[in-house]
Order: C-alpha cells, then structure tokens, then sequence
C-alpha cells in the first residue's frame, strides 16, 4: 500500500499536486480538518480550538488549558492509524515528522518563492494589497514552524527531513504529480513486511504512551518510563521508586490492544532518609 506524507507551504498549490496524486495512484487525500475531528474527540476539546492549536493561534487561556504534549501523542496516534491503513495522501500536520524513517513512505515538500506564494494567494482570496498576503503567509509560516518544533522537534524548512523538495513556481502543478507518481511506484517506496512492521510498531507505542498517561495512579509520572516496540513486544525501562506503581504500568502495557509481550525493564530504587540519592 502506498503512503505519502506531503508539508506544503501556504500558497504553492500543494493542494493541487496532493489531489493530482491521489487522483492518478487512487489514493485518499486526508487533511487537517479530518485530523483535527478525530484529534478534538480524544481530547474532548472543541475542534475549533485543537485547529487554531495547531496553526499557533490560540489564546492565551486556550493554550494554557491545551495539554501540548497529549496532543502531540493523540497527533502521532492519528498519523500511524492512517499510514497503516495505507493508499493515503496526508497532508501536513507532522505526517512526514513521524514517518520519514519509514522506507516505505514518500516524504515530500512542495514550496516557492514569496512572490508566487503571494500572487497565488492574492487570486484565491481575491486581495489587491500583497503586503496583507504576505503578512498572512509568513504568520502562517511562523506558526506551522513552531508547532513542528514543539510538538516533534522537527524542522520543516530543512530539506534532508524529505525524500522529494519541488518548487512549484518552476515545476507546474502536472509535472509535479508526475514526478512524484514515478518516485510513489518505483521500487524504494514499496511496502515490505518490515516497513509494515514499523508502522505497526509506532502505532502500538503511540497507544502505550496514551494509555500511561491517562493511568490515574501513575499518569504523572510515567513520563520517565522509556517505551520500545518491536514486532508487538513492548519494553518498559526506567526508574520508580514503589514496586505498586511498577505492577500497574506492567498491567497497563498488557491491556493494550495489539500488545503480544511485556519486557519489564524498570528498576525499583528507594530515596534516602536524607532525601538523597
């Protein structure tokens, strides 16, 4: 099955070339406002909050009471769902972040100068002023960087984080999808078993870590456990300091659909009477 995780820049029809592609290899083209629905149900958060999250403008109040770092597990969590489904085009939202060590995957960036970023943008808002454009686009830029940054350390603008980078003011929108079709069916994108496996994988970590976190007794800590999934066999590694807390990740881990095996890892150590180590 194919996947192809697609970041675009505001304004360099990547729109265009995602649906182009989709259209030719039979793909489903997934978006943010899909992601963003399943996202807000996790979070039990409104779906106008999680998207304005998400393109960094959020209030204030919205991002005090928005938990980044469960988003960012929900995000992950919804990303490998769709990639193990496979045949999908997702577009954004840190797709090519979570996936590009996946062999199988075709990671691309689609991006041009400002100038036909904001000719483009001009004629699809129908906006005379290309200051105002360009104002929009680098805020939308600005945001799209830091919520890459703060939710999966990655830097979007380096071009090595991609398998294709296509300048779409001097590769038009059909040569682009051509090009990228080629890369989508030749050899070095196609599924194996062990890329299947490792999507697989990322998908179980990602439901473990979830399930950690939203544990009541341990929830807050469990941020210092170390989660490895290999082929479903799940390995736990960390420091606690009661063996009670020890047993409920261990039984917390197995409750997990798609968990074959636990390898408890986890050394159980007490402070000091000083408090010291």
């Amino acid at each position: 099955m194919t996947v192809i995780a697609m970041t675009r820049e505001m304004g360099t029809l990547g729109k265009d070339v995602a649906q182009g592609l989709a259209d030719q290899l039979g793909l489903k083209v997934v978006h943010h406002e899909l992601v963003e629905r399943e996202l807000a149900q996790q979070l039990g958060a409104p779906e106008s909050t999680v998207h304005r999250f998400l393109e960094g403008s959020v209030s204030l109040l919205e991002k005090w009471n928005m938990d980044g770092n469960r988003l960012a597990r929900c995000t992950a969590e919804e990303i490998f769902k769709l990639a193990e489904d496979g045949n999908v085009v997702i577009r954004g939202w840190g797709a090519a972040a979570l996936l590009n060590d996946v062999p199988s995957v075709l990671c691309v960036r689609v991006c041009a100068p400002m100038a036909f970023r904001e000719q483009v943008m001009m004629e699809r808002l129908g906006v005379a002023d290309p200051a105002v454009v360009r104002r929009e686009i680098e805020l939308n830029d600005t945001a799209h960087a830091r919520v890459m940054t703060g939710l999966f350390s990655h830097d979007w603008d380096d071009p090595l984080n991609y398998h294709a980078v296509l300048n779409s003011s001097v590769i038009p929108v059909d040569n682009c999808v051509a090009l990228l079709r080629g890369l989508a069916e030749s050899a070095a994108f196609q599924e194996t078993a062990e890329s299947r496996a490792m999507i697989s994988d990322k998908l179980l970590k990602a439901r473990v870590r979830s399930a950690l976190m939203t544990s009541v007794e341990h929830g807050a800590g469990s941020s210092s456990v170390e989660v490895s999934v290999q082929k479903g066999v799940v390995a736990v590694s960390g420091l606690m300091f009661e063996q009670r807390v020890v047993d409920e990740i261990i039984q917390t881990v197995q409750a997990v659909a798609g968990v074959l095996k636990v390898e408890n890892r986890i050394t159980v150590t007490r402070l000091r009477r000083s408090g010291q180590w």
